[in-house]
């Protein structure tokens, strides 16, 4: 399939978000959704990949934090550091992905994360207004390059993924980072101008890490998973204190002409 990135990442750039279609083979979302399901249910384990649990009143701010692996179950919310898994590791260094990160980031690259956002067929959490920087991520420098791909259809009343088109520009509502607070989303009237990307499984979307996002609950009685993949240089240091700095996956390798 040829992809006019030029015209593709200019969106991006003045949007915060492109759609990119649907990129990821039939196979590729069956064997991944397939290992999703394995990971869950702890029948492929690798320790130190992280695990939370949904809330049980789909409430974002109710996930319960710290806890970890709870024993097989197909309700966690997230799973990251699925590059340690070799499925997961191969399609993070997709050409298409790599093509793109090097347009966007010059020398080596690397993964700040691969995760995967489970919305369970009971429905998930409502997950607000919210930014994918600031100190909350403890970096010397702010990344700006995700891929989201679908690995189940997300349609509109499906937990699609939803943006506040060219909100990026704005830079962080917050030193933090995270969640936008109420008033600035209210001040934007951010709502009122939501636009939902419905996907079908396979297809992936560019999204800006300083673009406000968000996803509703499924209300389809099917599960909604998505996988996001994010990139930076991999110049970047982690900030972190209490515990040792975190080393990053090399993605990419600096090329000759970089």
């Amino acid at each position: 399939m040829e992809l006019d990135l030029g015209g593709i990442l200019d969106h991006f750039e003045q949007h915060g978000w492109a759609r990119l279609g649907k990129v990821m083979p039939d196979e590729t979302v069956a064997a991944l959704s397939a290992r999703a399901d394995d990971l869950m249910l702890g029948r492929v384990v690798y320790p130190g990949m992280f695990f939370q649990m949904d809330s049980a009143t789909g409430r974002h701010e109710d996930a319960p934090l710290g806890q970890g692996w709870q024993g097989p179950s197909l309700g966690y919310r997230k799973l990251e550091k699925l590059e340690l898994d070799p499925l997961f590791r191969e399609w993070i260094r997709n050409p298409l992905y790599e093509q793109i990160a090097r347009r966007r980031i010059a020398g080596a690259v690397a993964l700040y994360r691969c995760i995967l956002f489970n919305k369970a067929a009971a429905g998930g959490s409502d997950i607000p207004w919210h930014q994918d920087g600031g100190k909350l991520w403890g970096l010397s420098e702010e990344p700006h390059l995700q891929l989201w791909t679908a690995l189940d259809d997300a349609p509109l009343d499906g937990g699609c993924l939803e943006v506040l088109s060219g909100s990026h520009h704005w830079g962080l509502a917050t030193p933090l980072g995270g969640v936008v607070p109420a008033d600035r989303v209210e001040e934007k009237q951010a709502d009122a101008h939501a636009l939902a990307l419905p996907a079908v499984a396979g297809e992936s979307i560019l999204v800006h890490n300083m673009v406000w996002h968000k996803s509703r609950r499924t209300l389809t009685g099917r599960r909604r998973l998505g996988l996001s993949i994010c990139f930076m240089s991999a110049s970047t240091r982690c900030l972190r204190k209490k515990r040792a700095p975190r080393q990053f996956f090399p993605a990419f390798a600096a090329t000759h002409a970089s």
